[in-house]
């Protein structure tokens, strides 16, 4: 299972945490994880490529961590504001295979 993580300070989402395997299907072939992956990446992309934040970024097997200040956060709202409706459309849908929790710091 997917197990997803959003921090949140003062009520603002300030980085996600990402682990696991969804176990949807054999790997490669697993529609949930690229899906989830595909989402994480074009996250972490366009706040540290596209708006150009700096963000504490760390990538592993089956492990992904984004965690920005909350000065740089504010500026990223939107889109992790996005990443998470994406994600909580994804864990209705694929409820046995994802889940969704929040972390306030």
């Amino acid at each position: 299972m997917i197990s997803v993580c959003f921090i949140r300070s003062s009520g603002s989402l300030t980085g996600f945490e990402l682990s696991g395997h969804s176990g949807f299907a054999q790997e490669g072939s697993d529609i949930v994880c690229a899906a989830v992956s595909s989402a994480a990446y074009m996250t972490a992309n366009t706040v540290t490529e596209i708006l150009g934040l700096p963000a504490q970024l760390s990538v592993d097997e089956a492990f992904m961590s984004m965690k920005l200040s909350t000065k740089n956060a504010m500026k990223a709202q939107d889109v992790l504001r996005g990443f998470e409706l994406h994600l909580m459309e994804l864990s209705q849908q694929f409820n046995s295979n994802i889940t969704v929790n929040y972390s306030e710091v």
